[in-house]
C-alpha cells in the first residue's frame, strides 16, 4: 500500500469542537425570591452536563430588594459564580451585555433569573454547538402564565419587526441562546447603545439553528417589562435594525400631498362647473387635522432617530460597575 492509499485509508480526525470552558449569563434585577432556585437549578445542570469548566456570571442591575446580598451569599457557597453589580439599573439588554464583556467561556449561554426558561436545554444547546452551530437560539411554541393581550402583542411585535428589519430576525424568541465565542466577540465590538441583543445576534450571522421549547410560567416576582418597557423595546428593535419607519414618514408626506392636490382639483371644477365654492367649514376642519397629525408623525419618528444618534454620539460608558467579585477560590459548600 502506496502512501496516497494509507491517507485515504486513514480515520479523518474529529471535527467536533472541545468545550474547554463554558459562561452562563445571568441577568438579575430584584430577583430576589427566586435567586436561590434559579442559580442552584442552573449550577446543578452544568455540573451534571458540561465536561469542561464553567462559569455562572451573574449581573445585578441596581437591584433594590437585595438580591445582590443574595448573589453574594451564594458565590460564598458555589466557587463557579461570578458577580458584577451595577451602580445604578441600566436595563435587561446591558446588563446581557455586561455579562459578555467578563465571560470568558469559548460558548456563552444567555438566560433569565426568573426560570422561564429551562436550564436544562442548555446540554441540547452545547450538543448542537459542538456539532457546528455557531448559535443556537430558542424558540418559544408556548407562552406559559402570559396573558392573551400579552401573547397577542408580541406575535405581533416580532413579525412586524422581521417584516420592517433589513435582517431576518426570527420570529417568537428571547434572548435564551448559546453563542460561540467568535459570535460573542462581534456583539461586544459593537458600538451601539440602544441594544437589541437579539437582532444583533441575526445581524451577525453566521450559522445558527432553532431549538424549539415550551416556556415556563413566572413562579414568583413580576415582569420586568410592564407595557411601557414593552413598547420602548419595540421602537429600539425597529430604530436599531431599520430605517423604514423614516420611509413610511415620507410616504405619508406623499399621500397628504396627494390627498390635497384632488382636493384642490375637486373644488376648482366644482367652481368652474357651478355659481359655488365647495361648502362647509367640516371639510377644512378634517383636513387641517390629517396634515398636522402625519407632520407630528413625522417628526416624531425623526426625533427617536435624532435622539438615538444625540446618545451615541456623547460616547459615555455603556454602563458603571459598581462591584466586580470574581469566582471564589475556596468555597465553604459545593
Amino acid at each position: 500500500m502506496n502512501s496516497a492509499d494509507e491517507k485515504r485509508g486513514a480515520p479523518e480526525p474529529s471535527s467536533e469542537r472541545v468545550l474547554r470552558r463554558l459562561s452562563v449569563v445571568v441577568p438579575c434585577f430584584n430577583e430576589v425570591e427566586l435567586l436561590e432556585q434559579s442559580c442552584t437549578r442552573i449550577l446543578n445542570v452544568l455540573r451534571s452536563s458540561v465536561d469542561g469548566a464553567f462559569e455562572l456570571v451573574c449581573v445585578d442591575d441596581g437591584s433594590r430588594d437585595g438580591t445582590l446580598d443574595g448573589l453574594k451569599k451564594l458565590r460564598a457557597r458555589h466557587a463557579e459564580i461570578r458577580v458584577l453589580s451595577f451602580s445604578r439599573n441600566f436595563g435587561h439588554q446591558v446588563a446581557v451585555s455586561a455579562g459578555m464583556d467578563y465571560a470568558q467561556g469559548d460558548a456563552v449561554v444567555l438566560i433569565d433569573a426568573d426560570l422561564q426558561d429551562p436550564p436544562e436545554l442548555i446540554p441540547q444547546m452545547i450538543e448542537r454547538w459542538r456539532a457546528g452551530a455557531d448559535v443556537v437560539y430558542g424558540v418559544r411554541m408556548t407562552r406559559g402564565g402570559e396573558s392573551i393581550f400579552k401573547r397577542a402583542s408580541a406575535s405581533v411585535f416580532y413579525r412586524l419587526l422581521d417584516k420592517l428589519s433589513d435582517v431576518s430576525i426570527p420570529v417568537d424568541t428571547g434572548d435564551f441562546r448559546l453563542m460561540d465565542r467568535r459570535v460573542v466577540d462581534v456583539l461586544r465590538a459593537m458600538p451601539e447603545r440602544d441594544r437589541f441583543i437579539r437582532g444583533m445576534v441575526a445581524w451577525a450571522g453566521f450559522r445558527q439553528e432553532a431549538l424549539p421549547y415550551q416556556r415556563d410560567p413566572r413562579t414568583a416576582g413580576e415582569s420586568k417589562y410592564p407595557l411601557h418597557r414593552m413598547v420602548r423595546f419595540a421602537f429600539d428593535g425597529v430604530t436599531s435594525f431599520s430605517t423604514r419607519p423614516l420611509r413610511l414618514a415620507t410616504w405619508l408626506g406623499f399621500s397628504a400631498a396627494t390627498f390635497a392636490m384632488i382636493g384642490v382639483v375637486y373644488a376648482i371644477l366644482i367652481r368652474l362647473m357651478t355659481k359655488s365654492w365647495v361648502p362647509g367649514w367640516a371639510a377644512l376642519f378634517v383636513a387641517v387635522l390629517f396634515m398636522g397629525g402625519i407632520q407630528l408623525i413625522a417628526i416624531g419618528v425623526i426625533g427617536e432617530y435624532v435622539g438615538r444618534l444625540f446618545m451615541q454620539v456623547k460616547a459615555r460608558p455603556m454602563y458603571v460597575v459598581a462591584e466586580h467579585l470574581p469566582p471564589a477560590e475556596s468555597p465553604t459548600e459545593v
